[in-house]
């Protein structure tokens, strides 16, 4: 049996990963519905606020980030895998990742803004979903 071409890129994968969107996922359009049954008012995607977050209300002070589990490494949660391959690159990405993630919040909750942070597996769970929303989001 021959060893594998040391590649440090597997072009299926590649491809694949290019096909991740950054905005209008499905976690995030579970998050809209229900903000929406709420009767909260947002804007989406907000360009002005540090980080783009997803959602945002410039008079209602909050921002709401939906993170995938796997890019955004959710504490605890199945989907926070680690590819085997390439592993360093992965390892640095993902620390990254969440450093960045880190300054956002730290920048928004600097100028004001409750931070919320939506994880992709919580979406699954629409009335959880809802309750944690509305409990965040009370004035």
């Amino acid at each position: 049996m021959g060893q594998r071409p040391a590649c440090p890129t597997d072009p299926a994968r590649s491809a694949l990963m290019r096909r991740v969107r950054q905005r209008g996922t499905t976690p995030e359009d579970a998050v809209a519905v229900v903000l929406r049954d709420l009767g909260i008012f947002y804007r989406r995607n907000v360009r002005s606020l540090p980080g783009s977050p997803d959602f945002a209300n410039k008079a209602r002070r909050f921002a709401i980030f939906v993170n995938g589990c796997f890019w955004h490494r959710h504490p605890g949660c199945p989907k926070t895998t680690t590819p085997t391959r390439n592993r360093e690159f992965w390892l640095k990405k993902f620390d990254q990742n969440v450093a960045r993630d880190a300054a956002k919040t730290a920048a928004l909750e600097a100028a004001g803004f409750g931070v919320i942070v939506v994880w992709e597996c919580e979406t699954k769970d629409a009335e959880g979903l809802r309750r944690r929303l509305a409990e965040e989001l009370k004035e």
